[in-house]
Order: C-alpha cells, then structure tokens, then sequence
C-alpha cells in the first residue's frame, strides 16, 4: 500500500473522498451539458474538463461561508464545492427562472450566487481579478478579514485588470489568492505566444509576493499550496499568485473547432494525465477505494446529474416582464 500524502498535507480519508467525488460531479455535469448542447437543448457549454483537480484541490483550502470566491467562466469545480448543486447547474445551462446564478439571464459559466460567498461575474475576461481585490479591501475594513480567491486562465493573466489588481493588493497586502489555471491555450493561442517569462508564476515579484507554479493535476499538492497561502493571507502577509499547470481536455466551448490550433495527437497525449484517473488511481494505492466503491460513486454521481437534469428541463423560464428585475433600483 503506497503512503498517504493527504495525511501529510493535513487531509482526512473523508475528505479526500470528498475531492474525488465533486471532481466527478463536474465531469459528469461538464459531459451531459455538451450532450445537451449537441441536441440542441442547451445554448452554450465552456468545460472544466482536465481543470477538475486544480478547481476541487484549490477549493477545500478555504472556510466555506467565511471566505469569498471570484471564479472565472471555466471555475465549475470550485462553485459545487461552494455550495451550488447539480441541479443549479443544470438551472443554468438550461437558462431557468430557477437559475441561483443569474435567473436564467446569463449565459452558463457566468456563476454568482450571495448566499455562498461567490460574486456574480462578467462576460469581459478577468474583471473578477480587481473585484476580488475590492472585495478583500472591504473585508479588512470591516474587520471580516476573508481571504479572497480569484481565477483566471494563463491569457488573462496578459490583461489589465490582472497587473492593477495584483498590484494593488501587493502593495496593501491584502489576503487574495490569485489562482492562474493554466491549461495551455487563450482559445487559440499557445502558451508559447501569450507570455515571454517561464511561467505565469515568476509575475509575481514584480508585485511583492510569492508565486508558486504547481501540477494541476494533483489536487493533494494543490490543496497543499493554496491552503498554505491562504494561512499567510489569513495572517496578514499578503496575496500569493499560484499557477496550477494542466491541460484543457475539450474545445474552448462549444462554439470551438480546435483541431484547427492543436493536433488529435496532442490532445490523446494530455488524455493520458487526466486528472480524476489518475485521482482514483492514488484512492486505489492507498486502500480508500476499489473497484466496487468506484462503481457506486459513478452511480450515485451519475443519478444526482439525471435527476438534476429532468428537473431543469422542466422549470420554467423566466418570464418577459422579469427581464428588468434589479437593473433599476426603487
């Protein structure tokens, strides 16, 4: 039997059970949604596909409720463990009144939601980055001192709103953690045409903080990494950059076409690594899991994303005169 390295990093058996079924959870919700879409019943689909560890590990490093989320479009993993439900993603993607996200007024990927600490976000890439860093501000003010996470992929981290926001909570110290999911591709566009520097990571000097690059791919190293930066956050030594490297496992979304920028090869090669296999592989080694309970995880996971399924299908939409809800205030 190979050694716990979750024990090491200060998580239980539960908890890495834990991991390995939301990790799940979003493969499975990510996967019906594309089924959905190809039949024509769902508008739009961008994937978490391969991204599922970075999203699960990072995730359980936070006190949920306390802390604060700012997630980008991709972050399906994080939300689920922030407390929305298979069926509020099924809500969304089907664009239902019902939708905890947006009531059915923004296009999927676009989460929020007040009651588990997630701010609702925009379609402009990586505008969540200074919201994030507000949002610590207004914490430290109030004495609520939450620590912020906010996550972007490695093309975002060329924007704006990403240098000012890290250079604001550099300077201020503030507890954010900036979480870069590099998965390789800004749509098209290869990492080795998006940044000169060896890693998104090494942007962090420049701002006064640490930045660590990590295999996104292992949500116990992940989890190992964020939760130490958010115990520097907590006490007061500022933002940390983390930069979780994995691979983008379908299109940009489904409106993409990448076997025009990448080649089927490259895309099997990455298949190889993917993260919720190799997952149940460490569960295996180390006693938590056989083939048997992995069964039963693939079949409770696989009833909780029908049942959320049929339910959204059938709610209702929201209706005409709803569209100026909260868009003017009384």
């Amino acid at each position: 039997m190979s050694t716990k390295r979750h024990e090491a990093v200060g998580l239980t058996d539960q908890q890495v059970l834990d991991m390995y079924y939301y990790m799940l959870l979003a493969r499975k919700l990510d996967e019906r949604q594309w089924l959905l879409n190809r039949a024509g019943k769902v508008p739009f689909v961008i994937s978490c596909q391969g991204q599922e560890a970075a999203q699960v590990g990072a995730a359980f490093a936070f006190e949920i409720g306390r802390d604060y989320f700012c997630p980008y479009y991709r972050d399906l993993g994080i939300v689920l463990v922030a407390g929305q439900s298979a069926r509020d993603t099924m809500l969304t993607a089907f664009a239902k009144a019902e939708d905890p996200n947006s009531g059915g007024r923004q296009m999927p990927g676009h989460f929020g939601g007040k009651k588990f600490n997630i701010l609702t976000g925009s379609s402009p890439v990586t505008t969540q980055v200074p919201h994030a860093v507000g949002i610590a501000l207004a914490g430290r003010m109030t004495g609520k001192n939450p620590v912020v996470y906010t996550s972007f992929g490695e093309g975002s981290s060329n924007q704006g709103d990403f240098h000012e926001g890290a250079n604001f909570a550099g300077v201020h110290k503030l507890p954010v953690i900036f979480f870069c999911e590099n998965n390789k591709y800004a749509i098209s566009v290869p990492l080795s045409k998006q940044l000169a520097c060896e890693s998104v990571a090494d942007r962090a000097i420049g701002y006064g903080f640490k930045g660590v690059s990590i295999d996104g791919n292992d949500p116990i190293e992940v989890y190992r990494v964020v939760k130490e930066a958010v115990e520097r956050g907590r006490n007061g030594e500022g933002p940390t950059l983390i930069e979780a490297v994995m691979y983008r496992l379908v299109p940009h979304s489904s409106d993409d076409d990448d076997r025009v920028y990448r080649s089927r090869e490259e895309v099997e090669e990455a298949k190889k690594k993917d993260p919720i296999i190799q997952f149940a592989n460490y569960l295996k080694s180390v006693g938590l899991m056989d083939d048997a309970s992995e069964q039963e995880v693939l079949q409770k996971v696989q009833a909780e994303v029908d049942e959320a399924t049929d339910y959204a299908e059938n709610a209702p939409y929201p209706t005409p005169e709803s569209t100026l809800d909260h868009v003017y205030g009384s």
